[in-house]
């Protein structure tokens, strides 16, 4: 018994051959046929004509399955697959097409490139779940609220040590700003957000998670509560110097777009370091200067209504003085004070009762009285108190008429009397001699 060709259709297809058949049996009209299936009357013919000479595998196209004329050759098809190996395994296909475009000079779509890649196993379809997530409008106006994070990630795949990137990312536009660190504390945060005031201005709000650089874990003293305040932390403080209005986010999913930012950071930024060979933070940090710009260009987006909520750095005011761990100290008796378990001596002569010691980002240390610096040197022991010399304890004499001192004071009176006397006596005897 001989095999019967398979013929694969779509269901368009289908219901062509569904629709001719009836026209073939005399069921339905040429004409009938063309308004069901949306096509002109001298096409039904060609169909009907195909279908009687070749049977029903005459309603598929003659070019199913037949290469296209605008395939690309097979050696550009094999010399992609082989840089793909060697440079870019691991990127994605829209990636891969920019980076091949970039630096190899080929130009070749991201959706060929990703048919290909899966055709020889180097890249596996992406099935994405949608998650249930409740939306949230975009801020109006550019600077009107930053949300601000920090990702740790093994930025350097192994080449150099583990780091954290401090990212930035404005909510109405996605326009992004970020820097390495070692950690991700208090010192690098200002530093953060040192530059990116210098490269913005000061944002309206900033939008953060409960780390606790950014938020206090302190608890509150009885009066803080009785005056309903909450300790600050070092960061909070400086943002309500600044007038920045700081908003904590419950949960990572609060802060979508700096978490979707941080995925592409970790996918696009990752792999352009690798092609450069970058493995330190300060070589991080200056591609980071040619990175941003093209990423902001390319995914940055217009905001609702123009305008720009940052506001520029007023004159006079010393943004290292206030983006500062500060604490506050008593001064002692002897112009001593003791910060972090060392001692200080204060040199300047003040009244005050207590100072602000400054720990500025460039590493020094201020101590401060109502805005003016104080002189001061570290010292090891406290200095000696300054005693004045003891003077010679007079002793105290009571006076021989003293109640205590009647009867000696009698005695000695008729003992000076019966002296005088005898004194008196002898001299007049002389007298007589004479």
């Amino acid at each position: 018994m001989a095999e019967k060709d398979i013929i694969t259709m779509t269901q368009k297809e289908l219901k062509r051959l569904h629709i001719i058949k009836q026209v073939l049996e005399k069921k339905l009209k040429q004409i009938e046929a063309a308004e069901m299936l949306g096509l002109s009357s001298r096409q039904i013919r060609r169909i009907v004509k195909r279908i009687r000479e070749e049977g029903e595998k005459g309603i598929i196209h003659r070019l199913r399955g037949q290469p296209s004329h605008r395939r690309l050759p097979k050696q550009i098809k094999d010399k992609v697959i082989a840089l793909y190996r060697k440079k870019y395994q691991g990127f994605g296909p829209t990636l891969a097409s920019e980076k091949l475009l970039e630096i190899d000079k080929i130009k070749i779509s991201d959706e060929t490139l990703r048919l290909w890649l899966i055709e020889k196993e180097e890249w596996q379809k992406q099935r994405r779940h949608k998650k249930h997530r409740s939306w949230r409008q975009r801020k109006h106006y550019f600077g009107e609220m930053i949300q601000m994070d920090g990702s740790h990630h093994d930025w350097f795949e192994g080449r150099g040590e583990k780091c954290v990137l401090i990212g930035y990312i404005d909510d109405a536009t996605s326009i992004r700003f970020a820097r390495f660190y070692a950690y991700e504390g208090t010192m690098p945060a200002f530093d953060s957000l040192k530059r990116y005031i210098k490269r913005y201005g000061i944002p309206k709000s900033l939008y953060l998670d409960k780390h606790t650089t950014y938020k206090s874990t302190a608890k509150p003293t009885i009066e803080d509560e009785l005056n309903n305040r909450r300790h600050l932390s070092q960061f909070e403080r400086a943002a309500q110097e600044l007038g920045i209005e700081i908003i904590h986010a419950n949960s990572p999913q609060a802060k979508g777009r700096a978490e979707r930012s941080f995925k592409t950071y970790q996918d696009r930024l990752i792999k352009e370091m690798r092609l450069r060979g970058i493995s330190t933070i300060e070589e991080a940090n200056k591609f980071l200067k040619e990175f941003l710009p093209k990423h902001n260009k390319r995914f940055s987006i217009k905001p609702i209504k123009e305008g720009n909520l940052h506001r520029p750095l007023s004159k006079g005011i010393d943004l290292d003085a206030i983006l500062c761990i500060k604490t506050e100290h008593p001064v002692r008796g002897d112009f001593t004070i003791v910060h972090n378990k060392k001692l200080y001596q204060i040199l300047d002569k003040t009244i005050a009762k207590k100072v602000t010691v400054q720990e500025r980002i460039n590493g020094k240390m201020y101590i401060v009285y109502k805005g003016r610096r104080l002189r001061y040197k570290a010292i090891a022991a406290r200095p000696p108190k300054e005693r004045p010399e003891p003077k010679p304890r007079k002793i105290y004499r009571p006076p021989m008429e003293h109640p205590w001192k009647r009867p000696l004071y009698e005695r000695r009176l008729a003992k000076e009397k019966a002296l005088l006397q005898s004194k008196k006596d002898t001299e007049e005897l002389a007298l007589v001699k004479v």
